[in-house]
């Protein structure tokens, strides 16, 4: 399969990369002057993406979206969480639309923060979206990936917190923990819809051929709450999770980010994942806690 993968630098697009190479052909989306054939350059701030690249390509994949904890949600900030979803996401169905043969399936990323922070809710595919401004902008990001011509199949992957070495919130919780100084965060309560950066990437590769459309739960199928995430960190590395931050600190430190990254509960399940018969490899907290330690012990 040709696959046109935009936002390949992030964690989540070098790890996928590496997994569809052996078996598809995979073209890059840059910013800068191409280095190679498997490189091609365009302007998503600008609207400019050649429609030769999705011609050429069976997929298209998009992983594009600054960093949600990438800086302190200022009024600028938050323009740039809007703006590096939606305007790429847009520049994609564009190129599309004018496309004589648009690609056969459009793989765009959305994110568990649709959901809001919903307590104890079980949420799935079908469940309402939140207030909060990440539900927002999931909702807007959404929008923009389902003007892809109808020919085209679009999924949506709610993608939850990656675990993943490399970056994001594992490091943040392991390093504490390696030093006897093990953290929760708020009441620890709240629902973390973790998911292997491994499972991330097989699940993104399966929604390739798999035949979903729409919106897709991305996280693992045994919901965990923060408090059991890092007690089971805890345990794979021998030590104690002593200390808790309490929300109201969390919030006066860090503002809205602290709150919709650290604090909301999104008690996800992976209905339509297992449905059409994906099989996790890390599904529990205790199989997460075991790959992370083989992985960074590595």
């Amino acid at each position: 399969m040709r696959i046109l993968l935009a936002g390949a630098s992030g964690t989540i697009g070098t790890a996928l990369t590496r997994h569809l190479e052996p078996d598809h052909e995979v073209r890059r989306l840059v910013r800068r002057a191409p280095k190679g054939q498997q490189e091609v350059r365009w302007n998503p701030a600008a609207g400019d993406l050649d429609v030769d690249a999705v011609e050429w390509a069976d997929a298209v994949i998009n992983l594009s979206g600054a960093g949600i904890a990438g800086g302190l949600w200022t009024r600028s900030y938050r323009e740039t969480l809007y703006a590096s979803r939606i305007l790429p996401t847009r520049t994609l169905v564009e190129a599309m639309r004018r496309a004589t043969n648009p690609p056969e399936v459009f793989i765009s990323q959305s994110a568990s923060g649709y959901y809001g922070d919903r307590g104890d809710d079980v949420l799935t595919e079908g469940s309402r979206s939140g207030d909060t401004l990440m539900a927002d902008i999931c909702r807007r990001w959404e929008a923009e990936a389902l003007r892809a011509p109808d020919a085209v199949r679009v999924v949506l992957p709610r993608t939850g917190i990656v675990m993943a070495k490399e970056g994001g919130a594992l490091p943040n919780l392991l390093i504490p923990i390696r030093f006897f100084a093990g953290t929760s965060l708020g009441s620890g309560r709240q629902w973390w819809p973790w998911i292997s950066l491994n499972d991330q990437v097989r699940a993104v590769g399966f929604l390739l051929t798999a035949s979903l459309s729409g919106p897709v739960n991305l996280s693992a199928p045994a919901p965990a709450t923060l408090d059991t995430i890092t007690l089971q960190l805890g345990r794979v590395f021998h030590r104690p999770v002593w200390f808790r931050v309490p929300g109201p600190l969390l919030t006066a430190v860090l503002g809205q980010l602290g709150r919709e990254l650290l604090l909301v509960s999104a008690r996800m399940e992976p209905r339509a994942l297992t449905g059409a018969g994906f099989s996790f490899d890390e599904p529990t907290p205790e199989a997460l806690a075991d790959w992370v330690h083989d992985t960074v012990t590595r």
